[in-house]
């Protein structure tokens, strides 16, 4: 036993050694990291089945893409413009990024320039995957790892993965293709995608390897990374490959993906922001009393993520064409905004953020000093990564656009296996004119994707051009159980059971059509001859004047409504409908004709001869107006024979 005395040296009898404290592995706590972070994608399946099950896929997504996409944009312009450190250290950025994307945007959407397209749709991939790869650096810190070798094996293991399956998503390919072509790129010969795609799968595989390599080895050295950080990787990973290839609607599949990625960003920086107002003096008034320690204002929070996101909303609701693509130009320069600034405010190495996180360690936030170091080297990415591939694909459009029956050829040429490509070429092929070749492409769509309704309905569109109507009919029964609240596919479906003289049947289906839109201008248009038929002359004129009032420029229904009326007798009526039907189509000889005959019924005989004569000239074989003619001069010679009084 070691004797120790007041003149023993220090440290003579070896100190009892502290115990370690456990380090916490999550960044709030088990369950709120597995709802918020880890587990969320679990949580949102069930949610959107049960939203597919009362809305639309468009209407989901319209949902998801203004409130949510363009809305979780509104607390990183908070902290950009709300902390004075932040906003002092990169004034220049805050102040000239702004208004260079959004006169680019609003321009390219201007002229209709689809590269601005591509280019939000490339940098959104990336965001996304940064933001995966953030959350692994911040688990990975809360337990003190800060390995060189894991922060670039979790880059590049995010990048590979996400880009892969993009590169391998049909649905993907398609409207990235489509965009590409649209904008004049020109021709990728399928060996050389073939080869990328090949290419793609292999690095993928060689950096899993690494990675999963590299964590057992770091385990077994007792440098542990986070295990968290590796659930969160398979569950973030797998839900995007599950949202580009296995959902079968790709505005859902963009939809799910999106609420996954603004849960996780609206509560983390939710709480990184309420820290930074508790330890920060520099915050500012706005900012500090928004992320306040107070349980009502997350409710103020999301309302002004939603307040924001209403433009979006706003914008797909609008039909005046130049102020929407306006909108569309300012809704994209915030896309590409928060993509920009996310980029640089919420980087994991530097101290400031570490600390509002609860993370030690970290860099001093130091501005790169020097030419090179500062704006040349910040210029040259955004010259690599926004200025050449825009300008190219802007230069590519206006000097070598390519038209649409080419472009989908060339999509089908690429991307052989899967139907929305088919079914893209069969609809321009139809357009163009190929009948035959585009039936063979619908039938190809059919293949890959039995139950697509709009390839149902388009091929029983293409047989009724053809007059082949039996088969018309075998499509639009196979297209109805698939789409039964579709009005315009039970209309056209009453139109084919009429020439196959099923005329009862036909007239359920316009019933039918109108049960689900009772403005549908065609059925209405259809109806009023069925009432015409039993006699129903006021029910059969309702029906018309409804149809030209949701379609004002339907002639046919206007003609008509024009003759209900004359037989009516509502002579000025009938005659202020004819003369809009020869306004609206100058060559109508009927209309001419029946302006005639009103003229005609109201005593004024002479401008009745007039309309005939024109109606003649117009038509020359057109019986009606022949007889009426020889009627109205009749009446007009026995009117100057009659003897005065």
């Amino acid at each position: 036993m070691q004797h120790v005395t007041a003149f023993s040296r220090p440290q003579t009898v070896p100190a009892v050694p502290a115990a370690r404290s456990r380090p916490n592995l999550w960044i709030l706590n088990s369950w709120r990291d597995l709802i918020l972070y880890v587990g969320t994608p679990l949580l949102i399946l069930p949610v959107f089945a049960l939203a597919q099950s009362r809305w639309s896929p468009q209407d989901i997504y319209l949902f998801v893409a203004a409130f949510g996409a363009m809305g979780h944009h509104l607390p990183g312009m908070i902290r950009a413009y709300g902390d004075r450190a932040l906003f002092e250290r990169f004034r220049w950025r805050f102040i000239f990024a702004p208004l260079f994307l959004l006169v680019t945007c609003v321009a390219f959407y201007w002229w209709d320039l689809k590269g601005i397209i591509l280019v939000v749709f490339f940098w959104g991939v990336w965001h996304g995957m940064m933001q995966t790869y953030g959350f692994c650096r911040i688990y990975d810190a809360k337990t003190g790892s800060f390995a060189t070798i894991n922060r670039r094996l979790d880059f590049w293991l995010c990048a590979i993965w996400f880009a892969t399956a993009v590169v391998l998503s049909p649905m993907r390919m398609t409207s990235t293709l489509d965009v590409f072509y649209s904008s004049g790129g020109p021709f990728i010969q399928p060996w050389i995608l073939h080869a990328v795609q090949r290419g793609f799968v292999l690095l993928t595989l060689a950096v899993s390897i690494l990675f999963v390599a590299n964590f057992v080895w770091m385990w077994t050295q007792g440098k542990r990374p986070n295990p968290v950080k590796l659930v969160l990787l398979i569950t973030s990973i797998s839900f995007w490959w599950y949202c580009n290839n296995l959902v079968s609607n790709l505005l859902v599949g963009i939809a799910l993906f999106e609420v996954f990625h603004d849960v996780q960003y609206l509560s983390l920086v939710w709480i990184y922001n309420r820290n930074r107002v508790e330890k920060d003096q520099n915050i500012g008034g706005f900012m500090r009393f928004i992320f306040r320690r107070s349980g009502s204002l997350v409710g103020l929070y999301l309302g002004l993520i939603f307040a924001y996101g209403s433009l979006a909303y706003f914008n797909s609701q609008l039909q005046i064409e130049t102020i929407k693509r306006v909108l569309t130009g300012v809704v994209s320069a915030s896309t590409l905004l928060h993509f920009y600034y996310d980029g640089f405010i919420w980087k994991v190495r530097e101290s400031s953020t570490r600390q509002a996180l609860g993370l030690s360690g970290g860099t001093a936030e130091v501005s790169p000093h020097g030419i090179f170091h500062g704006w040349v080297l910040h210029g040259a990415k955004w010259v690599a990564a926004f200025v050449v591939p825009l300008g190219a694909l802007w230069m590519w459009q206006v000097h070598s656009s390519v038209p649409a029956l080419q472009r989908t050829g060339w999509i089908v040429q690429d991307l052989p296996v899967g139907a929305r490509q088919h079914y893209e070429y069969a609809k321009s092929l139809h357009q163009s004119g190929q009948l035959d070749a585009a039936a063979r492409e619908f039938d190809a769509t059919l293949k890959f994707d039995p139950k697509h309704a709009s390839a149902h309905y388009a091929l029983a569109l293409l047989r009724q051009d053809q007059s082949k109507f039996e088969a018309a009919a075998e499509q639009y029964e196979a297209a109805l159980p698939l789409d039964p609240k579709n009005p315009d596919l039970r209309y056209d479906y009453s139109y084919t059971l009429e020439r196959l003289g099923r005329g009862e049947e036909a007239a359920r289906q316009i019933a039918a059509a109108l049960e689900i839109n009772p403005n549908l201008p065609r059925a209405l248009y259809r109806r009023s001859f069925s009432l015409l038929g039993q006699g129903k002359l006021d029910d059969a004129i309702s029906d018309l004047r409804k149809a030209v009032e949701n379609q004002p420029t339907f002639i046919e229904a206007r003609f008509a409504l024009a003759r209900a009326l004359l037989a009516r007798g509502d002579l000025d009526a009938a005659r202020s409908e004819f003369e809009t039907v020869i306004k609206q189509a100058p060559g109508h000889a009927d209309a001419v004709n029946g302006l005639g005959l009103t003229f005609l019924r109201q005593g004024q005989t002479s401008q009745a001869i007039v309309q005939f004569d024109q109606a003649l000239e117009l038509k020359p074989d057109l019986a009606e107006a022949a007889e009426n003619l020889r009627i109205a001069r009749a009446s007009e010679s026995r009117f100057q024979s009659r003897p005065k009084p």
